[in-house]
């Protein structure tokens, strides 16, 4: 064990990650995770498995657990054994494991991690003096909105967060585009409306809006979202019908369905869609006639945008959500106005190969890969995975054996797992030394200036 290769874990969920520790965990296999961090040096072993002691209350354990990471002086392993400290009781000792020293203290970084320790060991008033100085940073102010929220310091909090709102106020009286600091007019209003004032914070707010004292959508946003919350719809109605209605007329047809009046919303939209055929008034309403099982209403609503480009493109929100519904997904599939979609027309094999596996139609998914492979980085991998979506376990399990690459064997992990051979999965699963070395025979891809591939697939 070494920082190096702890690092290299966190940056690349190495080892076994997040995702597949929590499923040992669901399946009850603390033990088998415990012995993973001690034996394989899993960072993300020990820290979940110190995570589930602390919530049976093990607190001894969960430390020795963290120790053997923690003793190398690896800050990740530190703070996650003070926050065991923390947990346990033992507050000066988690407090005083991670203070930061006097270069500590200028960064702030550092001084969010430690003042959001201070607030959970009950020393608000210390962590809000830590990041005082720090309170030029736009994102620091947002940090001390946010950890002393349900402290009873709201009426500080504001205090320190009104010269820097009227500052941001000064600089856009200037100019609409001089300042990156609007973000604190939202965090103002957000102080006033959570300390039971939102008259007020309606009234401040919607007056920087009147007289666009502010430069980006996300302050017209957080102010609409102000008013949808506190029922104003004549206001946001006035806001959302006018000249930004690209930015918040979902927000208030959202904030009609949220009382009942779902017809009416949808009727909002589809005027809006009449009036300017917007791909976001399109996106919005396709999206939410899915969620309400409407799914030809859905096609029929999103099918202009089926070949327009990247993120304009409406296939994809429809096909995300329907991938736990393969009957659905495949009916979108096949249906006339499904046109491929553009520039990316492997996705129509992905999603078809899943959907008939997911329906248990395993002949017919392999088929689909085996002609058209080309978009598969590894057709086998593929292969596998579909037979194990099509409940055909055993057949996967034989590919990914046969197969035997580093990839192939992570691959087996949740394979032999899902047949409750979860011992031997963690046994099958590559280490950290096998997964670098791997990785590492990667062949290097030239990049362009904007950081992209120089070279297909881009």
């Amino acid at each position: 064990m070494n920082i190096d290769d702890l690092s290299w874990q966190v940056g690349n969920h190495g080892g076994l990650p997040p995702r597949k520790v929590d499923l040992l965990l669901e399946r009850g296999h603390l033990d088998l995770v415990l012995q993973a961090a001690e034996e394989r040096a899993e960072w993300f072993c020990a820290e979940r498995a110190a995570q589930e002691l602390c919530l049976r209350g093990v607190f001894g354990r969960a430390i020795e657990v963290v120790e053997p990471f923690a003793a190398l002086g690896w800050r990740s392993a530190l703070w996650a054994k003070a926050n065991v400290l923390l947990r346990a009781g033992r507050t000066d000792e988690a407090l005083d494991l991670v203070r930061p020293d006097e270069e500590g203290r200028a960064s702030e970084y550092v001084c969010r991690d430690f003042a959001e320790l201070l607030v959970r060991a009950g020393h608000v008033d210390e962590a809000i003096d830590l990041l005082m100085p720090h309170l030029g940073g736009r994102w620091i102010r947002s940090v001390l909105v946010e950890i002393t929220e349900g402290q009873g310091r709201d009426e500080r909090v504001l205090e320190l967060i009104a010269p820097h709102a009227e500052a941001a106020r000064r600089v856009l009286e200037k100019s609409r585009w001089a300042s990156n600091d609007e973000g604190v007019l939202v965090l103002q209003a957000r102080m006033l409306e959570r300390m039971n004032r939102a008259d007020e914070a309606i009234r401040v707010l919607g007056t920087d809006i009147a007289v666009k004292r502010y430069g980006t959508q996300n302050t017209l946003t957080a102010y609409a979202e102000l008013l949808s919350r506190h029922g104003r719809l004549d206001a946001l109605r006035e806001l959302a019908t006018a000249e930004h209605a690209h930015t918040v007329l979902d927000i208030f047809a959202g904030a009609l369905r949220d009382r009942g009046r779902a017809d009416e919303a949808e009727t909002v939209m589809r005027e809006a869609i009449a009036a300017d055929d917007w791909v976001g008034y399109r996106a919005w309403l396709s999206v939410t006639l899915l969620q309400d099982g409407r799914l030809d209403d859905a096609i029929a609503v999103a099918e202009p945008g089926f070949s327009w480009y990247d993120c304009s493109n409406l296939l994809a929100p429809l096909v995300y959500p329907l991938f736990e519904r393969p009957e659905e997904l495949l009916y979108l599939l096949d249906h006339p106005l499904t046109v491929p979609h553009h520039g990316h027309e492997e996705f129509r094999y992905w999603w078809r190969a899943f959907a008939l596996a997911g329906l248990g139609r395993a002949e017919e998914a392999i088929a689909v890969v085996e002609a058209h492979p080309d978009p598969f980085n590894d057709p086998r991998l593929v292969r596998a995975e579909l037979l194990s979506t099509a409940g055909h376990l055993a057949q996967a399990e034989a590919e990914l054996r046969d197969l035997g690459t580093v990839k192939a064997r992570e691959d087996l992990f949740e394979v032999l797992v899902e047949q409750g051979r979860a011992a031997e999965a963690v046994t099958a699963h590559p280490t950290v030394t096998e997964q670098r070395a791997a990785r590492a025979k990667t062949v290097s891809v030239p990049l362009r200036e904007d950081g992209y591939s120089a070279e297909p697939p881009f």
